[in-house]
């Protein structure tokens, strides 16, 4: 019976988390460029009573075991890199990339940081930067006051025009993916780190090679779906509520068995 309680309680400890990953996802549903996380279980050690291939007599072999688990375990929250839906801004300087890529930033400290949000501000040198004020790397370089337009391709070839319409600076925009996004590092505000585990940045032009498109005047909303959500929450509510079920129930066994054996003394 105590195998039972702990069991059920490590059932629970696992449904608490799955809904601390859900209530995150659905408090993020209009974050721009947010990425929704999964969380991952495994089940825990079994205690063998009989192996599988034991000797039944007679040369005979068991088709099957007794084995008792332990529960189950959160090993892995990880982010989901499917691209949100894209949203008309007209704004200028919004850019959302549709596919593969990050917009490399410059954090305090000289750190690389990456992200999706392309809602991008320029700071009082001419800068382009984050909402958080962190300068995109590899991006236009700078903006003056003459500066009356900016035009962004898909191919992240952006051109600058003066209020005559004339051509005043041009170049190309690049982005970043890395082989494994799910293994970056999410630091907040919408900024993730490299790691071991997402392997090293490679940059290319968007459109090419893979690497996901621009989209000026647009921004990436969160890839949170609502009613999914919804539903995960319900599973997570119900696997909480039906092991502490389990708990009470091995509870009400260890009274009934305590009170058989109260002679002899109560052992589960």
């Amino acid at each position: 019976m105590i195998r039972a309680l702990y069991t059920a309680a490590s059932g629970m400890n696992s449904q608490q988390m799955n809904l601390d990953v859900i209530a995150n996802n659905l408090a993020n549903v209009n974050t721009t460029g947010f990425k929704k996380s999964k969380i991952e279980f495994q089940d825990l050690l079994y205690d063998t009573k009989k192996i599988q291939g034991a000797e039944a007599g007679d040369g005979q072999l068991t088709p099957g075991g007794i084995q008792l688990g332990h529960g189950s375990r959160p090993v892995s929250t990880s982010k989901v890199f499917t691209t949100g839906d894209l949203v008309q801004t007209d704004e200028r300087l919004d850019v959302a990339i549709a596919g593969d890529g990050f917009f490399e930033v410059q954090l305090p400290g000289g750190i690389q940081g990456y992200t999706r949000d392309g809602s991008f501000k320029v700071s009082a040198d001419g800068a382009i930067v984050t909402n958080e004020g962190y300068q995109v790397v590899n991006a236009i370089p700078n903006i003056g006051a003459e500066v009356s337009n900016i035009g962004i391709a898909k191919t992240g070839e952006y051109t600058m025009f003066d209020q005559q319409g004339n051509n005043i600076g041009a170049g190309q925009i690049q982005i970043t993916r890395f082989i494994n996004p799910g293994g970056l590092q999410n630091i907040g505000g919408n900024i993730y780190q490299e790691t071991p585990a997402s392997g090293v940045p490679e940059q290319g032009n968007p459109g090419q090679n893979g690497f996901g498109g621009l989209a000026q005047g647009y921004l990436e909303m969160s890839n949170v779906k609502v009613v999914e959500e919804m539903v995960n929450l319900i599973k997570a509510q119900r696997a909480y509520e039906v092991n502490s079920k389990a708990i009470q129930a091995a509870d009400e066994m260890m009274q009934l068995r305590c009170g058989l054996f109260e002679q002899s003394g109560c052992s589960q």
